[in-house]
Formats: C-alpha cells, structure tokens, sequence
C-alpha cells in the first residue's frame, strides 16, 4: 500500500487544517513542503492527467493574480498552468494529497475519508 503523502506548505491556514485532521484521526503521511523541497513538472503532469489541472491550479491565489498583473496577456492552459506551479509554487491547490495512485486537491474531510477507507478496509469475500 501506499504511504499518505500530503503536499503544500507548512503555515497555510488550510494545512493547518488538515494536520489536526491526520493527527485526531490518527492517520499517519509524509509532508512535501513545497518551500523546501519544490515541486517537479513530472509531478504536476500527473496530478493534472489524473484529475484535471483546473483541480491543481488555484486560480483564487493571490499569487496567481501577482502573475496576471504582471503578464497580462498570459494564456493558461495546461502546459502554461505547469509551467507557472513550479516557479510559483504557491498557486498549487492545497492540500494536494496523494493515496495509492490517487490524487486529491483541497480539504474536504468526506473526500479524505472516502480516500482512506477504501483503500485501508479489509476486501469482502465473495460467495
């Protein structure tokens, strides 16, 4: 099985959110920190082939809004939305979760739940 990998920065209000949620539900991941250690393009390829790179790129960022004064006449598409997540790490949704294959973007308990128990309850015998 797969190793719960959490993805985001360390003093984001809503990663604030989803560690007390691993800890009282006692749910044990590792922690990508985008500030110290990056994010690859191959990475966010993945993420963005497996559930859209509209999911991955928070267009809501004020980081995001800093690129669009800045290059007004930018066009985002997928290649464009890559390209800006890894030199501006900042506008990658978050929490970006990862679970045996899977990928989430943003807290939502119900998701995360779903995510985790139907990867971690034990298979029903068929009769």
């Amino acid at each position: 099985m797969d190793e719960l990998t959490v993805y985001g920065i360390p003093n984001c209000d809503t990663m604030k959110k989803m560690f007390r949620w691993l800890e009282q539900n006692k749910v044990s991941y590792r922690f990508h920190n985008y500030k110290e250690s990056g994010i690859d393009a191959k990475t966010l390829g993945n993420w963005c082939k497996l559930i859209g790179w509209e999911q991955v790129f928070n267009k809501r960022s004020s980081t995001w809004k800093e690129v669009q004064i800045n290059d007004p006449g930018i066009v985002l598409n997928e290649s464009t939305a890559i390209k800006l997540m890894v030199v501006h790490n900042s506008i990658i949704k978050r929490p970006m979760i990862t679970f045996n294959k899977k990928v989430l973007a943003g807290f939502d308990e119900k998701s995360i739940s779903a995510l985790l128990l139907t990867h971690t309850s034990p298979k029903q015998k068929s009769k």
